[in-house]
């Protein structure tokens, strides 16, 4: 088995606005299955494009698809990415 410090992972968190974190990918696996979800993110916006009227339909019918790959995806980067240690419950000095 593995120790933390051996363990490779494929995202890495970037803090912004104080709390949040966005993941980016850091080793070849985060590479592949960033590219993987994104790809056919792309074909599938430009399939339901040539389908819809308008550019308000597109977007409404694509929305649902963005929704569940980046949750997809954010379940990936919390599965294989490093946890932010900006998380980590801090205890009080001097208990």
């Amino acid at each position: 088995m593995q120790s933390i410090q051996d363990r490779v992972y494929w995202f890495r968190p970037l803090r912004f606005w104080g709390v949040f974190a966005f993941y980016y990918p850091t080793s070849r696996q985060g590479f592949v299955a960033t590219v993987l979800l994104v790809l056919p993110l792309i074909v599938l916006f430009f399939f339901i494009r040539s389908q819809a009227v308008s550019l308000f339909d597109t977007l409404f019918q694509f929305a649902p698809w963005a929704i569940a790959f980046g949750a997809i995806f954010d379940l990936l980067c919390f599965r294989f990415g490093e946890y932010p240690s900006w998380w980590y419950k801090k205890t009080p000095e001097g208990v």
